[in-house]
C-alpha cells in the first residue's frame, strides 16, 4: 500500500468515525433536550415533534459523512468495478435515506418552497 492509499484510508476512517460520532451526539443532545423539555412544559405532542426534528438533523448530517468517507474510502484507496458498484449501492441507499429524513423533517420535497407541497397535509 503506498503513501496516498495509507493517508487515504486513514482520512476515510477519520470521516466515518465522525460521522458516527455526529449521529451519537445528535442522539444523545436530542435525548437529554427532550426530557428536559417534558419536565418544563409537560407537553408531549410538541416536545416529541422537536425530538424527532432535532434527532433527524443529527442522522442526516452524520450519514452526509459516512457517504463522503465512502466515496473517499473506495475511489482513493481501491477504485475496481466490483468496489464502485458496491459504492454506488452504498451510496444510493444513504442517499434515499438523507432524502427520506430531509422531508421528514421539513415536511416537504427539498427542492419546493415553503409555500409548496407540504407531506403533513
Amino acid at each position: 500500500m503506498n503513501l496516498f492509499n495509507q493517508a487515504a484510508h486513514w482520512i476515510a476512517t477519520g470521516i466515518e468515525i465522525l460521522g458516527i460520532g455526529i449521529i451519537v451526539i445528535g442522539g444523545v443532545t436530542a435525548s437529554v433536550l427532550f426530557l428536559i423539555e417534558l419536565k418544563k412544559r409537560k407537553i408531549f405532542p410538541e416536545a416529541y415533534q422537536k425530538y424527532r426534528l432535532r434527532l433527524g438533523q443529527g442522522i442526516l448530517l452524520g450519514l452526509e459523512f459516512l457517504v463522503a468517507a465512502d466515496i473517499i474510502g473506495t475511489v482513493a484507496v481501491d477504485a475496481t468495478f466490483r468496489n464502485v458498484g458496491v459504492l454506488a449501492a452504498i451510496v444510493g441507499l444513504r442517499t434515499f435515506l438523507s432524502f427520506a429524513l430531509e422531508i421528514e423533517i421539513k415536511g416537504r420535497l427539498p427542492w419546493k418552497e415553503k409555500d409548496g407541497f407540504d407531506t403533513r397535509t
